[in-house]
């Protein structure tokens, strides 16, 4: 299965709620959200934490199901040297947003990082941390 094709499988695993065949596609020692200087983790927004590992990422999963998810389109995808770049449109129940999904994959095809590129500020907004008119 190419890189493509799993990104494709896993945001498909996404919109059905099935987090064990997205897993299943994650190198054990996966990065996820590992930023040096990042604002969301400053502030401690919950579905933006830093995991390492498959286990830890169950974390993610947990806190996005509190988002209320309303909406979730992936608009296009690109692919290039190891890596997969999704712009995804997102509405929850307290926010409103374009990110870029950013997947980087080991020499076994599995996913071994993994970052949100968001509206920071909207984020942090929505996770109570801080007052912004930015959030819907």
């Amino acid at each position: 299965m190419s890189n493509l094709e799993t990104v494709r499988e896993i945001y498909e695993a996404f919109g059905k709620g099935d987090v064990p065949t997205i897993l299943s596609r994650l190198a054990e020692d996966v990065e996820w959200e590992q930023w040096e200087d990042n604002f969301a983790q400053q502030y401690d927004v919950p579905y933006l934490r830093h995991k390492k590992g498959v286990q830890a990422v169950v974390e993610f999963f947990h806190e996005v199901g509190k988002l209320g998810i309303k909406e979730f389109k992936v608009l296009s995808v690109m692919e290039g040297a190891g890596q997969i770049a999704a712009e995804i449109e997102i509405e929850t129940a307290n926010f409103r947003d374009e990110e870029i999904h950013l997947w980087t994959f080991n020499e076994d095809g599995k996913v071994s990082r993994f970052r949100h590129y968001v509206d920071t500020a909207k984020h942090i907004a929505a996770a109570g941390k801080i007052k912004s008119s930015t959030a819907a």
